[in-house]
């Protein structure tokens, strides 16, 4: 049985929640995994108490935000990041990703989301030029990228979710200087994917590959996630 962690707030109202247990699904009958879905609230995560984390053999940062705890989704990230459990993050989990990442591994102990507060003095995840609410795109993926790698190709097309938020630009360069590598693109160069090298699986991804499974299909990145698992 493999135990599998929703980080995030369950609402079966919010299309991309219902979305991401069909992709699963998908990909654990695609692999004929036996897998146990767990939901893991925010605020049950914000004390820091890690172990219904350690409990799950992988881990994925759900989209919908704000989160009702950001340091409870953070405490996720970091649990991950630190103890090598295989990391997907989509929307919402990659802007959280970034920002987990920016506070301790950049240093920028303040590193916040505009989102949320929008005057922080040090935003690692500032509004995206323009809103890319649920759009199709094209996508560029850095070749010999791990991301490339489980798609085969370094062009992909893929669906955002309910999106306005994004990398802040000023800070590529040091996210990427301290091992946070931009793995993918859009048509204008903005940053939609990251993978953290030297780590089993840590994905992060601005646009929604779980929307795949509205097609039947089984997305590359969550079967690679669940192999990573194992």
């Amino acid at each position: 049985m493999l135990r599998v962690g929703l980080i995030g707030d369950y609402d079966p109202q919010v299309k991309a929640h219902t979305v991401t247990l069909k992709a699963i699904a998908l990909v654990a009958e695609d692999l004929g995994y036996d897998v146990e879905l767990c939901w893991l609230q925010t605020p049950s995560l914000a004390d820091g108490d890690e172990r219904r984390l350690a409990e799950c053999q992988a881990l994925w940062v759900v989209p919908n935000t704000p989160y009702k705890s950001m340091e409870g989704a953070l405490n996720g990230v970091r649990f991950a990041r630190k103890h090598d459990v295989p990391l997907l993050g989509t929307c919402g989990g990659f802007q959280h990703m970034l920002i987990e990442y920016a506070r301790a591994v950049l240093g920028l102990a303040d590193a916040d989301h505009a989102e949320s507060n929008p005057t922080a003095t040090t935003l690692a995840v500032t509004p995206l030029a323009c809103s890319v609410n649920e759009l199709s795109e094209t996508f560029y993926l850095t070749p010999g990228s791990r991301v490339a790698n489980i798609y085969g190709k370094t062009e992909v097309v893929e669906q955002y979710g309910i999106c306005n938020y994004g990398l802040n630009v000023v800070l590529r360069s040091e996210f990427e200087q301290h091992g946070l590598r931009v793995s993918g693109v859009d048509g204008n160069g903005e940053v939609r994917i990251v993978e953290l090298e030297n780590h089993p699986f840590f994905i992060g991804t601005l646009f929604q590959p779980q929307r795949a499974a509205y097609k039947e299909i089984v997305h590359p990145l969550i079967r690679a996630w669940l192999q990573a698992a194992l």
